[in-house]
Order: structure tokens, then sequence, then C-alpha cells
């Protein structure tokens, strides 16, 4: 109970204005709602029927209160090229993530999909850090403090994430921060797959489609105004 009035309250105090909508320039932009703010239609768990207990909407926040009776979550829908934006709100040492281009294979999602990671950068045990793509790619070291660049805000307070996914490059924002770019199936995203452990994984970012998947086995954690905009390639 603690858990879902600490979402609810963020959530209200953070919002700033509606959430979970579309104004008029981004539908004729193409921009299409994952999470309409009061149900899971669109979304289900990993090759599963609906929805485990653990994930729950809270006053218009896709909500993971109980990693332990949540697990991953996906869309329903699947997709190649696109831009992808959403705000999260992550609890004390947290950690959470966002799969891309996820096939309906395997016991797990990140067995295919890349991820964008998520997490409390202060407290959190594993060292892949928030807006880093896991084991693959991090940030450059920011001049301003001598550590690698971190632009996410404290624990308790909502953070923007633009990915973008297209032939041509891949893009990992936080709050309006660049972290860094990448090409998909490049040399030098092959050779980075080929020295970490997902080189054990024959299906790991192999495929153009997918669902894009949202972690609940790591933490606890709140999603709202997730939106994404297909793009042709």
């Amino acid at each position: 109970m603690a858990l879902a009035s600490l979402f609810l309250t963020s959530a209200l105090v953070s919002a700033g204005g509606e959430i979970n909508t579309l104004t008029a320039a981004e539908k004729a932009a193409g921009w299409q709602l994952l999470f309409n703010g009061t149900n899971f239609d669109g979304w289900h768990n990993f090759r599963r029927d609906g929805i485990r207990p653990g994930w729950q909407v809270i006053d218009g926040t896709i909500t993971c209160v109980n990693p332990r009776q949540a697990g991953d979550i996906v869309t329903s829908n699947q997709y190649d090229w696109f831009e992808l934006q959403l705000d999260y709100n992550i609890t004390p040492a947290g950690n959470s993530g966002i799969m891309f281009h996820v096939g309906n294979t395997g016991p797990a999602v990140w067995l295919t999909g890349p991820e964008f990671q998520l997490e409390d950068n202060q407290l959190a045990e594993d060292p892949v850090r928030c807006g880093w793509l896991y084991a693959l790619y991090q940030p450059p070291i920011d001049p301003k403090t001598g550590k690698t660049l971190d632009a996410t805000k404290p624990v308790g307070e909502w953070n923007h994430v633009r990915l973008l996914v297209t032939p041509q490059k891949c893009v990992h924002e936080i709050n309006g921060v660049k972290y860094f770019e990448y090409v998909l199936h490049s040399d030098d995203f092959n050779q980075r797959v080929a020295a970490s452990k997902f080189s054990m994984m024959p299906g790991f970012a192999q495929s153009d489609i997918g669902s894009i998947a949202l972690q609940g086995d790591h933490g606890s954690i709140s999603f709202r105004n997730i939106k994404i905009r297909p793009i042709k390639p």
C-alpha cells in the first residue's frame, strides 16, 4: 500500500497537466499512445495471456508494485523502426528496462531484445546505469563532473526517455540529454555483441521487428505517457 501511495503522490505532484494524451500536432505527426491511462489494452505478459497482479494501473500510470508477481510485459503489436518516448519514476535501488525488437521465443525478453537500462543510479546494485544499452554502449565522460554522463533526476521524480531506432542510427536520451548513438548490425555493434554475454544468445538483436517490453522482475517502477511514432525506412 505504501508503494502505491508513493507513485500516486508522485503522479499527482509531477504531472503538470494532462497525461497519456496526444496533442493534435502529435497525432498529425503519426504518434500513437501505447498506454491509454486506464487499462492494459495492447499489453500482456511475455509469452502468456493477460497481466500478472504485480502490475497495476494506478492514477494514470502502469506500475510494477510487486516484482515477484509481475514479470516482463510486452506490446501486442510489433514495431520495426520508431521513436519511443515515455516517463518513468523509479523506487530506491530500483532496476528495470525497455527492450525492443523482442521476439516471441525463449524464456526471456532479453534473449532477443536489446535493453535500454532503467535504474536508480545511486543505490541499484547493477553497474550498468540508466540510459545505457545494456552491456554494449554507455555515455562518455561528462567534462563537468569527470564522471560518466548522468542526466537522471533523483528517485521520486519523473524522468523522460527518448529512444530512436532506425536503420541509419539508434539514439538514447534521458531528460533531453543525448547519451550516444549506434547502428544496429554495424561492424562496431556486432563486435560489441561478440565481446559480451549476448554472444551466447544466437537470437539476440537479429530481428529488425518485434515487441517493446517493460521489465518488471527486478524492482518497482512506474510508467506514463508511453507513445510511439513509427518510422518508414
